[in-house]
C-alpha cells in the first residue's frame, strides 16, 4: 500500500511542476524574445518481482515482473523555436530570424538574448530598452568591409553626423558685367 501511495505522490508533485512550467509559458507569450520549456519524465526505480527465464522445453521464456516506483522530473528543456516577427514601428528594434544571439555586453561580461528592443543612448551606441546592456559587433572599415577577426565593440549610430567625403570637382555659372573694372568684386545673392 506504501509503494502506490508514494508512486502516485511523485506523478502528483512533477505533474505539478509541469503545470507550473505551462503556466510560467502562458504568462510570457507576449514577452519579447521568451523562450518556452517543456517538463520530460523519467522512471525512479524499477523494483523486481519476479525474474526472467529462458524459453525450456518446449515453452517459451517468461518475461521479468517489475513494478514501478514512481516518478521524477529527467529534464526542464527550453525550446528554441523561432516565434513570430512582429513590427514594431520603431528603427531600432531589431529581430533575428532562424538561428543565433545577439552577443551583448554590460561592461564587465558578454550575455547572449534575441530580444532586439534597442535604444540609442545619449554616446550613440545602441542598447537594450530593458537593461541597458549593449549589442555587439564588428565595425565596418571606409569600404564598408567587415573584418570578423577584429574585436567585437559597441554598435555606435552617430545620429545627427554625416560622414564627410573630400570633393573633387566643382562647377560654377555665372554672368559677368562688362562694365566692371578689372580687379572688382562682386557679391552674388
Amino acid at each position: 500500500m506504501q509503494r502506490s501511495l508514494f508512486s502516485a505522490v511523485t506523478g502528483l508533485r512533477n505533474h505539478q511542476v509541469k503545470m507550473d512550467v505551462l503556466g510560467n509559458n502562458i504568462a510570457n507569450v507576449n514577452t519579447i524574445a521568451f523562450k518556452g520549456s517543456r517538463v520530460r519524465f523519467q522512471d525512479i526505480l524499477n523494483q523486481n518481482i519476479r525474474g526472467a527465464s529462458a524459453p525450456q522445453f518446449g515453452r517459451g521464456g517468461i518475461n521479468p515482473a517489475q513494478v514501478g516506483l514512481g516518478m521524477s522530473i529527467g529534464a526542464i528543456d527550453t525550446i528554441h523555436t523561432q516565434g513570430n516577427l512582429q513590427s514594431t514601428g520603431r528603427a531600432t528594434d531589431l529581430a533575428i530570424q532562424g538561428s543565433g544571439f545577439f552577443v551583448m555586453s554590460d561592461g564587465v561580461g558578454r550575455t547572449f538574448t534575441r530580444d532586439g528592443a534597442f535604444s540609442v543612448g545619449a554616446d550613440g551606441d545602441l542598447a537594450n530598452a530593458a537593461n541597458g546592456f549593449k549589442p555587439l559587433g564588428w565595425a565596418a572599415d571606409a569600404s564598408g568591409a567587415i573584418s570578423t577577426t577584429a574585436p567585437l565593440g559597441p554598435l555606435n549610430i552617430p545620429i545627427g553626423q554625416t560622414v564627410t567625403s573630400a570633393t573633387t570637382s566643382l562647377n560654377f555659372a555665372g554672368n559677368l558685367d562688362a562694365a566692371a573694372a578689372s580687379g572688382a568684386t562682386h557679391l552674388a545673392e
